[in-house]
């Protein structure tokens, strides 16, 4: 007799503009794609108004021609990742704002997708707000959908974790992990997918660097010099809510 299949685990990225999402946690999803997990990577703008200065700068560009760019862009991106799911809304940027209509648009990726584990933004960040807006997004939307009384017949959402991943300015953020994932064994891919990102050139091997500086706290928080596993690259992450655990 043949044992009934079981659906895929899946995961969830709320991502503010179309190249957060591999930044901060591009290792995360390479590395869950990996593992058989099905991880949709929901992107609210295309960060066209203010995360798109090399393309403004060149003559005749326009709004369309930018949004384009990057949504070519985040594509390549999501392919390099093993996204399974990139989901585009075009809501703008700078600021970035959802109506009503817009936020049962998430709630209804949220149940589609059913995630065992979210990934979105910091709580604070006074340099870009679009960042911690989408996270205040994801924080109302992950309630809705869990509510019985939204849309009754839909399945609702269980209680997936929301993890936070790292801002560009970790210090001011008020961000403090309490996660750390060894991404070594798909680094390339996360770097493959950091090259896509054309637009922000600038950013390449910053994000190399915050990459390699986690990998040293992930030994430290592993074992320390006394046992310590051996890691080159990492992620660190921010959880909301508490988390139960039958191993670490």
């Amino acid at each position: 007799m043949t044992a009934p299949k079981t659906a895929p685990r899946s995961a969830l990225v709320i991502s503010a503009h179309a190249a957060d999402f591999v930044w901060r946690c591009g290792g995360a999803i390479a590395l869950h794609a990996a593992k058989g997990y099905e991880v949709t990577v929901l992107c609210l703008s295309f960060g066209e108004r203010g995360e798109s200065a090399k393309l403004w700068k060149q003559e005749g560009m326009t709004l369309q021609r930018v949004k384009d760019a990057r949504r070519a862009e985040a594509e390549q991106a999501a392919e390099a990742l093993g996204v399974h799911d990139l989901v585009c809304l075009d809501l703008g940027d700078y600021p970035l704002e959802l109506g009503r209509a817009d936020k049962d648009r998430v709630v209804e990726v949220i149940r589609k997708v059913q995630p065992s584990f979210m990934l979105s933004h910091s709580k604070y960040d006074p340099y870009n707000t679009d960042h911690m807006y989408a996270t205040q997004v994801a924080l109302e939307c992950r309630m809705i959908a869990q509510a019985w009384g939204h849309n009754p017949g839909e399945k609702v959402l269980g209680a997936p974790q929301l993890y936070l991943f790292e801002p560009h300015q970790t210090e001011q953020m008020g961000w403090k992990p309490d996660t750390f994932l060894d991404i070594t064994p798909v680094w390339e891919k996360k770097r493959a997918a950091i090259e896509c990102m054309q637009g922000q050139e600038h950013l390449w091997e910053y994000y190399t660097r915050v990459a390699i500086n986690r990998a040293n706290h992930f030994k430290r928080n592993s074992g320390g010099q006394s046992g310590g596993r051996d890691c080159k690259y990492a992620e660190g992450f921010e959880s909301i809510f508490p988390r139960t655990v039958d191993e670490l």
